[in-house]
């Protein structure tokens, strides 16, 4: 099995202004926005207790995301979020002084001639549909080759205008970008697509803040973790949960570690240059992982995570395959869980460290032993039900 590529972050402790913007208290603010969305439920923090005994750790945590909204994935926090606070400023206010029944009001009243536009890889999009069809406003979403039938679907049943690309996701982001300037729509896009795109990434790394405020509070306090393993595509999702527990930990900081897919591992290949530059892969970077295929790192992102993680690990599909088969098939008395390709794979990582020979030197680096409490999150369910099954029935995977 091909080896993990792991680097060591050479820029640890450089400050970062934006971790401050993850703080405990915005998490509080967020989630009580997210608690007036119908089907607002904490997603479950699983404790895989016989898995922990068996890989020779204290405990291991999976977030399931797979029940968030009914939406099979964790993206519709950020982008609710980032949809209505950005609705919320065109109308002259500020998301936390409205109710969501207000703001919807206010939309139906004023921006009734209002598009919203994104690219997506599928999750993003699905949450960018759910939340601009509860405010009653259509929806253009830009996906790119690839993409399977089942998750251009899936943002179609929620009203959204699908259009399908034939580039990856940085230059369908793009199509969507210029799709929005030329039609004046409000571009809702969850990555820094250009340097002066700040605002609406900053404010879906606000929104998951919710998952990882939910976290923190089922954790008892004498079980912190130790360690956190966190996949990244771009790097949104991993600089708003890294920003999180960076300040609720403070010194007691667990070691953290970002997960990518090998095909597309930007924010690792930028941490090894270590020279000040965001760095973007060109060419082929297909995955089964359909929601870390990215190439281009989001600058607010990468500026956490150079402040605080430990290291960056980027692995072949076969990982995240693992990851996956390992969920489903649960030991002992430990819950299943259902996690998608880009949901398992810091759970596949973690389990390749634990068990493979060949990683030793990885798992040394990075303190596993058997004191260890390690939570790591699955952001997506079944989201394309028939590569789930290719993958854990028949171990297939051909990348799309």
């Amino acid at each position: 099995m091909e080896k993990a590529r792991f680097t060591k972050n050479k820029e640890l402790g450089v400050h970062s202004e934006y971790t401050e913007k993850l703080s405990y208290d915005k998490a509080l603010q967020t989630r009580k926005f997210h608690e007036q969305l119908p089907g607002y439920n904490p997603t479950a923090l699983v404790s895989l207790d016989s898995l922990a005994d068996k890989l020779g750790v204290q405990k291991i945590w999976i977030k399931d995301e797979s029940t968030r909204f009914g939406l099979n994935a964790f993206k519709s926090l950020g982008g609710s979020y980032g949809v209505c606070s950005s609705l919320a400023k065109l109308l002259g206010k500020e998301l936390d002084t409205l109710t969501f029944a207000q703001l919807k009001d206010l939309v139906r009243q004023n921006l009734q001639g209002m598009h919203i536009v994104t690219a997506t890889d599928g999750n993003h999009g699905r949450g960018i549909a759910w939340i601009s069809g509860l405010l009653g406003l259509p929806v253009d979403i830009y996906m790119p080759k690839g993409t399977t039938q089942a998750r251009i679907k899936a943002i179609e049943n929620l009203g959204g205008t699908v259009h399908v690309t034939d580039v990856y996701f940085d230059d369908t982001a793009r199509m969507a970008s210029q799709a929005a300037e030329e039609n004046n729509w409000l571009l809702c896009q969850d990555t820094t697509i250009r340097p002066d795109y700040l605002d609406f990434p900053l404010l879906c790394m606000q929104g998951y803040l919710t998952m990882s405020l939910e976290v923190w509070e089922a954790i008892p306090t004498d079980q912190r973790p130790t360690h956190i393993f966190i996949q990244t595509g771009a790097g949104s999702l991993a600089g708003s949960v890294i920003g999180f527990f960076a300040n609720v930990m403070q010194d007691k900081k667990p070691c953290m570690v970002t997960v990518e897919a090998g095909n597309s591992d930007c924010v690792r290949v930028t941490a090894e240059a270590a020279d000040g530059m965001l760095h973007i892969l060109t060419g082929d970077i297909c995955t089964i992982m359909a929601g870390l295929s990215v190439g281009e790192p989001c600058s607010i992102g990468w500026d956490i995570l150079r402040s605080h993680i430990d290291a960056f690990a980027s692995c072949p599909d076969s990982y995240t395959a693992q990851g996956m088969r390992v969920l489903g098939n649960p030991c002992g008395s430990d819950r299943r869980v259902v996690s998608g390709e880009s949901g398992a794979v810091g759970l596949g990582y973690l389990y390749e460290v634990l068990t493979n020979p060949v990683l030793a030197d990885q798992k040394q680096a990075l303190g596993l032993n058997a004191d260890s409490r390690i939570l790591c999150f699955s952001t997506e369910g079944d989201t394309d039900p028939e590569s789930y099954r290719s993958i854990v029935w028949d171990g297939s995977y051909p990348v799309k």
